[in-house]
């Protein structure tokens, strides 16, 4: 009695209008709705282009709406998902939305940047892990976090390529989101870095998309800093890269006049003097200089200096001209109050593109800041969307559930701003509803209550008769076992 007297009182500090407070910062809700209502047909008319079309509703809503489930098949019962559980199965089989299909809804739904001059897009790879998965082809040795120091970071599985959109954080209530515009699977075979720039040439290459018209930029981690990636889409006029860069690379300067005797010329200086990253003496002095404010959840400011040296160089190869493809060599560093460094080695960006000195230093240095979305987005898909959950011995049925659960995050992206506010009591003090952001997982608390605000465009289900199932004595050939592939190993036969 002692304890249920205090959690009563407990209770009594939090009132119900406070929990379901609403933000006076967002749109109309009649606006909004209807922008949702118009998304939720778009999206199905999509589906419409396949079978399974309702089935596929209730599944991106039971996606959507999911706080309960922790695979795949539980979400059958979520409420909003009317059909038997063995309706899941036959919707991902599938093939119910294409890249193609998923960038242009999200362009319709993206808002047009307005504090910034450009588009900025993020590009990754993260892993899916089926070590058990023996029937599975395609696997192959992937990367993933291991905490216990001494054991390898690595797993047996498949890799996914993800290019999305990352929008402005000028809007106060605007967390970490992302915009999902084109995910596809890594073959083994693969080189994961050349499939990240082929899904953005796609996006560039897209007439009806506005990233190829205009200014665009792409940030992404030092794997993506390789010759062959930043030279794949260097015809694009419009197109800046912003990759980070290892500490040991060396870079060259511009080449200088060099005297040669008359006799024997020789071929023109492609490199100048080097330049070693782990070496200070070798830098030179920045062409730039700039400096702003971090300002961290806990409220502690901090000295931001970023230095920049235009127009260097890094080596190709035989097929990749990077001497024609100069760049922006950009360092950043944080320091403290008492002007001590906040960590040991500092963080070295490459800017590539020929509109690349149209970015001034604070926008590169705010624009890769966003590139840790990305890895909010793929926390935020496996631990409450159910990204990686799906079990299934096919591997384009994998590729369908990953591209339904990324139509599934636009979904709460469309309806953020038709969210109540429902922080628990325990939770007034993160500084997300400090701040009032609107974050994916208080999108993902109150969706069930929108949708069935709004209803839903598909059917419900009716009783099509009993399925004969299998006849009897049916005798099903057992799937063939498959080996783990090791990039560069020729193929099994």
């Amino acid at each position: 009695m002692r304890f249920l007297r205090q959690s009563v009182e407990k209770s009594r500090q939090f009132p119900e209008s406070h929990l379901h407070k609403k933000w006076n910062c967002v749109q109309s809700v009649s606006v909004t709705t209807n922008q949702l209502k118009q998304f939720r047909n778009e999206v199905y008319q999509n589906f419409n282009n396949c079978k399974r079309t309702d089935t596929l509703m209730d599944l991106m809503d039971a996606l959507s709406s999911n706080t309960t489930a922790h695979s795949a098949v539980e979400l059958t019962l979520n409420p909003h998902f009317r059909r038997h559980y063995t309706a899941l199965n036959k919707a991902v089989h599938v093939n119910s939305i294409s890249d193609e299909q998923l960038s242009h809804l999200t362009a319709k739904m993206m808002e047009a940047p307005r504090a910034r001059r450009f588009h900025l897009l993020g590009t990754d790879v993260t892993s899916r892990p089926r070590p058990y998965a023996d029937t599975l082809k395609d696997r192959g040795f992937v990367y993933q976090p291991n905490t216990i120091k001494g054991n390898k970071p690595i797993a047996i599985g498949h890799q996914y390529s993800l290019v999305a959109l990352l929008p402005e954080r000028d809007n106060a209530k605007v967390g970490n989101w992302v915009l999902p515009l084109a995910m596809k699977r890594v073959g083994r075979q693969e080189n994961k870095e050349m499939v990240g720039a082929q899904q953005v040439a796609a996006i560039l290459n897209d007439e009806t998309l506005p990233f190829g018209k205009e200014l665009c930029v792409e940030v992404a981690d030092s794997a993506y800093s390789k010759p062959i990636y930043l030279n794949a889409n260097r015809d694009k006029k419009n197109f800046v890269s912003i990759v980070r860069a290892r500490g040991t690379r060396t870079f060259y300067h511009q080449p200088g006049s060099v005297k040669r005797g008359s006799l024997k010329q020789g071929h023109p200086a492609w490199y100048g003097e080097p330049v070693y990253l782990n070496v200070p003496a070798t830098w030179g002095t920045p062409d730039q200089i700039a400096e702003t404010t971090f300002v961290s959840h806990k409220k502690i400011s901090d000295r931001v200096e970023i230095q920049a040296w235009n127009n260097l160089l890094m080596r190709g190869g035989k097929n990749l001209p990077m001497h024609q493809h100069p760049f922006t060599l950009v360092k950043i560093r944080l320091y403290n109050q008492k002007g001590e460094a906040l960590f040991q080695k500092p963080l070295w960006l490459i800017v590539m593109g020929e509109r690349r000195m149209e970015l001034s230093l604070l926008d590169i240095y705010q624009a890769y800041l966003q590139r840790y979305d990305l890895e909010h987005f793929f926390r935020f898909g496996k631990q409450k969307l159910l990204l990686d959950k799906f079990q299934t011995p096919d591997n384009e049925h994998e590729e369908h559930w990953w591209r339904l659960v990324a139509l599934a995050y636009l979904h709460l992206w469309v309806a953020k701003d038709a969210v109540l506010h429902l922080p628990r009591p325990w939770e007034q003090y993160l500084p997300a509803i400090v701040n009032k952001h609107i974050t994916p997982a208080m999108v993902l608390r109150d969706m069930s209550r929108i949708i069935r605000q709004i209803g839903t465009p598909a059917l419900a289900p009716k009783r099509r008769g009993n399925s004969p199932g299998r006849s009897k004595g049916t005798k099903l050939t057992p799937r063939k076992r498959q080996p783990v592939l090791k990039k560069g190993a020729p193929p099994v036969s």
